[in-house]
C-alpha cells in the first residue's frame, strides 16, 4: 500500500455553520490522504462530522477553509469521478432495478444497449441477477442497498464514498453486506471511503482507519490495518486493535 500513489488529499479542511447568533464548528483542520485503490474507513462517534467530510469531498458542501485534491488537482465542487452511496437509499420507487442502475449512464447520453450492458454488469456483481424488473418496494433492505451500490458503480466513479450504508440494516444483513462490499471492492479495486461509527465494521473492512474526534472533528489517529482478508473477528490481533481503537474513541455527545 505504501507504494501506491495518492488519489485524494484533504489539506487543513474546516467547516463551520451559523446557528442562531453563534458560529458552530463542525470540523477543524482535518488533513489526510487516500491512496489509489485503498479501502479507507473514516471512524468516529455519532454526529462528529463524518458525513460533513464526505459531503465536502462529494461537492455537496464547500469547506470554509482548506483544499481537497483529486489526482493532484484541486476540486471545488461536484465531480463525476466521485460517486456516493447514502445511508438512506435514494432509489426511485417508480423505476425498476434495471432502470435505477442505468439512470446515471442514461443521463450521460450513453445509448440504451450500452448502458443496459453496464447496468447488467453491476446488477450481476452485487448479486441481484433475476431482479432486474423488480421495483424497490418489492426488495428487502439489504437488496435495496445492493441496488444503490450497483447504481453508484454504473457511473464509473474513480472514488466511491459510502456514508454509513449499513446503519439501518439488522445485524445479520449488515454482516452479509460487509462481506459483499468487500468482495465487490476486491473485484473492482476502486478507491473507497467508508464512514461508520462501528469499530468492528471498520476493522473488518479497512486498509486504514482515520479516527475522528468528537465534534468539532479533527483527526485523532490513523491506523494501518495489516490483517489478512477475510478478517477473523476473534483473531487476537483483531481484538487487540479493537480495544486500542475503542480506548482512543471519544464518547458520542
Amino acid at each position: 500500500m505504501d507504494s501506491q500513489k495518492i488519489k485524494l488529499k484533504l489539506e487543513h479542511i474546516s467547516q463551520s455553520y451559523i446557528v442562531g447568533d453563534k458560529v458552530f464548528d463542525a470540523a477543524v483542520d482535518v488533513s489526510f490522504d487516500v491512496k489509489d485503490s485503498e479501502f479507507l474507513v473514516i471512524l468516529g462517534p455519532g454526529r462528529c462530522g463524518k458525513t460533513i467530510l464526505l459531503n465536502m469531498i462529494a461537492g455537496i458542501e464547500k469547506p470554509v477553509d482548506g483544499t481537497i485534491f483529486l489526482d493532484g488537482e484541486e476540486i471545488k465542487g461536484s465531480d463525476e469521478r466521485i460517486g456516493m452511496v447514502f445511508q438512506k437509499r435514494a432509489l426511485m420507487p417508480w423505476k425498476t432495478v434495471m432502470q435505477n442502475v442505468e439512470f446515471g449512464p442514461k443521463i450521460k447520453g450513453i445509448p440504451k444497449e450500452e448502458r443496459r450492458k453496464i447496468a447488467q454488469k453491476y446488477i450481476d456483481l452485487v448479486g441481484l441477477q433475476g431482479f432486474e424488473k423488480s421495483y424497490p418496494g418489492e426488495l428487502s433492505g439489504g437488496m435495496k442497498q445492493r441496488v444503490s451500490i450497483a447504481r453508484a458503480y454504473s457511473n464509473n466513479p474513480q472514488i466511491l464514498l459510502m456514508d454509513e450504508p449499513f446503519g439501518a440494516l439488522d445485524a445479520q444483513t449488515r454482516y452479509a453486506m460487509e462481506e459483499e462490499v468487500q468482495r465487490i471492492w476486491q473485484a473492482e479495486k476502486r478507491t473507497v471511503l467508508f464512514v461508520t461509527n462501528n469499530i468492528e465494521e471498520a476493522l473488518y473492512l479497512a486498509d486504514r482507519i482515520v479516527l475522528l474526534s468528537n465534534c468539532p472533528a479533527h483527526v485523532k489517529a490513523v491506523y494501518d490495518i495489516n490483517l489478512p482478508r477475510p478478517r477473523n473477528t476473534i483473531d487476537p490481533e483483531f481484538l487487540r486493535l479493537r480495544k486500542e481503537i475503542s480506548d482512543n474513541t471519544d464518547l458520542a455527545l
